[in-house]
């Protein structure tokens, strides 16, 4: 066995090589290929989507992905793709054999002679990966930023690819200008084009070997949590579809905080695991599972979905099982997998799940699929919780989940967001590398909906011990999102990709800035005409990968208000407006006769302090005495009151209010873009309070603290301030869990 100096050696020469070949070898074949220098292809290349695409400003077409699903035809989605695929897992060395048959039709008017497909798993297989390369480049772990050590590495190997028996040469593509060592997306040549409108089966055999668990896949001791696990093929988009003009293969690198985008289409799936081992996984379990000496296979099958992920451990207790029953008679099957450290977090998170089938099917529509299996993950598998995939995702686990408590809020929260993204990522299929707030944002503000619906209207993020001290602190679901949004820098616009952010806290605001956009829009709409336009937007786009141009229309056709709804997303969604107007001053001071020159009986009279300091004081005492219950303020003289207001970021119509110490109150309307106003009011009382936003419909405002201001000391601001801290830090850690 070699000294440690000499493997050290040895690694290090192999890290210079290694770096080396990649600088001369931009697009290396894939193993076991004859590539050639040249791609073996006749026909005008398809272009891919741009490496900076991100929200989409144009409408798609009446016909896009098919046109509507009515419910009337023979499958929720017009499918386009077709898996058939045998896995066995080896739990001891974290490794999967796969054979699969991918089935693929060619929606385009023109041949396809070349297809990419998605190996999300080599974003682990070593640093040159371009999921490393920016955790680097933007100092961010993933999460709780679990590093990889020794032997924790992942990656996905195709071992054989071939059309109608013949082999498929393929190349390994950078389509985001990543690194030439990403190995995420390869183009696969085919020696058979195909036609417009045809299909193409191709035989795949692969192999994977899991990483430690990490950014929502892996292993942790028994434990597998089997994502981004198989050979995908990336979309081919048509012209009127999400701003193509014409075909263009949707192909992303797998990127630091990006997540996915795919066909809908039918999964066939085998899986292969020891006996004693508990398998959940995307659809429904065909029969009873078959045994083979000591091993179990187990078959699931899905239609009108476009992702697979399963998880599988021995060490897994007796699934919690629950029904829910749609309106329509329809039963969903509820299977909630957990270890025994984790036993009291089962019952919470099928209540969760339960109470969300309900929410989301009578706000938006009804659940279309059969089942949802939730885990739990065990101890130490953090990283694999908080993830989505068609019919099955995880949830959170904590130690302590009695009601009231922080930990159990979290619990909830993340179970229902989890769900709600089985809408807004699964049956909507939304680009979630292009369009990521679609999916996380749209879907954190329907959790908020929900939350608030129920009732839950605050946490309380102290402890228990601390609550006994006195100490409270009470966050609203608004507050949290407002306060985790990044108002008061706002450096990307909602829409921007995944990818392509200031850094991964802007990113984060994804989900929080998103809530409270449309949190400002229910204000200014009123909650039952925005749930209409969502419903809308539903039923319009399920199953058809909606951009962000659609979801513009059907606010603006539903509303009525396409310049409300355009000016928003002009400002949020396509650019990043910072939203900060304030009260500046406010001052109300009595209206005095004043010394000078003043015309009386056709003759210039010179009016002296001593003479009105007479004359007013007699009228004070005079207007008294005929008013001896008058309230503070309210007096023998007029007010002048005076209001200024600023603005810095982009104009929003906002309504000064200006209360007076008779209980009188008056408005004025602050129109337009100046930066500034002012505004003055003659009043038979002294102004009490100046406040803008007073029906608090501005949630995008930066600071709520500045929107008023009061003659005297109001300490109501400082007790806020302990507030605002609070749930800050809450907000952050919803943030974390939730990703």
């Amino acid at each position: 066995m070699p000294s440690t100096s000499i493997r050290w050696g040895l690694a290090a020469l192999l890290a210079i090589a290694s770096f080396h070949a990649s600088a001369q070898q931009a697009q290396p074949p894939g193993p076991g290929t004859a590539a050639t220098d040249t791609p073996a292809t006749t026909l005008e290349p398809i272009a891919l989507a741009a490496p900076d695409a991100a929200a989409v400003t144009v409408p798609s077409a009446p016909d896009a992905w098919g046109g509507p699903r009515t419910g009337q035809e023979a499958t929720l989605s017009d499918r386009v793709v077709e898996y058939r695929i045998q896995a066995t897992l080896d739990p001891v060395k974290h490794t999967i054999d796969g054979r699969q048959q991918l089935t693929w039709r060619n929606r385009s008017d023109r041949p396809v002679d070349a297809v990419y497909l998605h190996l999300y798993l080599n974003a682990f297989s070593g640093p040159g990966s371009t999921f490393f390369t920016e955790m680097r480049k933007l100092r961010s772990g993933f999460r709780s930023g679990v590093d990889m050590d020794e032997g924790d590495w992942g990656y996905i190997e195709l071992k054989t690819v071939e059309q109608a028996g013949a082999p498929v040469e393929w190349t390994f593509v950078q389509p985001d200008n990543g690194p030439a060592t990403d190995r995420t997306v390869v183009r696969l040549d085919l020696p058979q084009p195909v036609a417009p409108g045809a299909s193409t089966t191709l035989d795949i055999d692969f192999f994977d070997q899991l990483p430690r668990v990490t950014a929502r896949t892996g292993y942790y001791g028994s434990f597998h949590l089997v994502a981004q696990w198989f050979p995908k093929i990336a979309v081919l988009e048509l012209p009127g579809e999400r701003g193509a003009t014409a075909p263009r293969w949707n192909a992303h690198e797998f990127h630091l905080h990006s997540e996915f985008y795919a066909d809908f289409g039918l999964y066939d799936v085998t899986l292969t695991v020891p006996k004693g081992y508990t398998v959940g996984a995307t659809g429904k379990l065909q029969g009873a599972p078959v045994a083979n000496g000591d091993m179990v296979s187990h078959r699931y099958v899905q239609g009108d979905v476009h992702d697979f992920a399963w998880t599988a451990d021995d060490r897994y207790a007796k699934p919690l099982t629950g029904t829910f029953r749609r309106a329509d008679g329809r039963e969903v099957d509820v299977r909630v997998l957990f270890h025994p450290e984790y036993a009291s977090n089962a019952q919470p998170v099928l209540q969760a799940t339960l109470d969300s089938l309900k929410y989301f099917g009578e706000t938006l529509g009804p659940y279309p699929y059969d089942t949802v299996t939730a885990v739990v993950p065990p101890y130490n598998a953090a990283e694999a919780g908080g993830m989505e995939y068609p019919t099955f995702f995880t949830a959170s686990s904590y130690d302590e989940v009695r009601p009231g408590t922080l930990q159990r809020y979290l619990l909830d929260f993340v179970t229902i967001h989890e769900f709600g993204h089985g809408y807004f990522y699964g049956i909507l299929g939304s680009n979630e590398f292009e369009e990521p707030w679609l999916d996380e944002g749209l879907n954190e503000f329907w959790n908020q909906r929900m939350l608030v619906a129920a009732g839950d209207q605050a946490i309380n993020p102290i402890p228990p011990w601390l609550r006994r001290l006195g100490v409270n602190v009470s966050i609203s679901p608004v507050e949290q999102h407002r306060l985790g949004a990044g108002l008061d820098e706002p450096f990307d616009g909602l829409g921007q990709n995944a990818w392509n952010r200031y850094s991964s806290g802007s990113y984060g605001t994804v989900y929080s800035r998103t809530a409270v956009l449309m949190t400002d829009l229910e204000s200014r709409l009123g909650s039952e005409l925005l749930e209409r336009a969502f419903r809308t937007y539903y039923q319009r786009w399920k199953f058809r990968h909606p951009g962000s141009a659609d979801l513009r229309e059907v606010l603006a056709e539903v509303s009525g208000q396409r310049e409300l709804v355009e000016g928003l997303f002009a400002r949020h969604v396509y650019d990043a407006s910072l939203v900060s107007d304030r009260v500046v001053s406010l001052h109300s001071q009595e209206v005095l006769p004043q010394p000078g020159l003043v015309q009386f009986k056709g003759r210039r009279v010179e009016l002296t302090a001593a003479d009105l300091d007479k004359a007013v004081a007699d009228h004070r005492t005079a207007w008294k005495k005929a008013h001896p219950d008058a309230k503070d303020g309210v007096g023998a003289f007029p007010y002048r009151t005076q209001v200024v207001l600023r603005r810095e970021g982009a104009a929003v119509p906002q309504t000064v209010r200006v209360d007076f110490a008779d209980g009188s109150h008056q408005l004025r309307r602050w129109q337009g873009d100046d930066d500034w106003a002012r505004f003055e009011f003659i009043t038979p009382a002294r102004a009490v309070s100046a406040r803008i936003d007073g029906a608090n419909a501005i949630h995008l405002d930066a600071d709520k603290l500045d929107d008023s201001r009061t003659l005297e000391p109001d300490g109501r601001a400082s007790r806020r301030w302990s507030a605002d801290f609070a749930a800050l830090l809450q907000s952050f850690y919803v943030l974390l869990v939730a990703l």
